[in-house]
């Protein structure tokens, strides 16, 4: 499973694809498959997205979407510094999957 993340243009915050629009939860992204550079190129020319990539996913038995990499995981969640500041997933488990 191939899934497209980057950067909000106006906040920073790193999104995900969600088929139609970016999502702030990594569980809303769905596979891009083969058409990630053309919705990246896309995205960006419109400036909705900055620096854009591709990463593998992984989507978990209970239909959960999270990214195969580590250093995506944390991404996803967010400061792992701060707790307190992390994204709340919708995935209970999320904390399980990070490391």
């Amino acid at each position: 499973m191939k899934i497209l993340t980057g950067n909000d243009l106006k906040t920073g915050a790193v999104i995900w694809w969600a088929g139609d629009d970016w999502s702030l939860h990594v569980e809303d992204a769905v596979d891009v498959g083969d058409e990630a550079d053309v919705i990246a190129a896309r995205e960006e020319a419109a400036r909705h997205v900055n620096a854009s990539y591709v990463i593998d996913g992984v989507r978990e038995d209970s239909g959960t979407v999270r990214p195969a990499h580590i250093k995506d995981r944390i991404r996803a969640l967010g400061p792992t510094v701060r707790p307190d500041l992390t994204l709340k997933p919708a995935d209970p488990e999320a904390g399980n999957w990070v490391i």
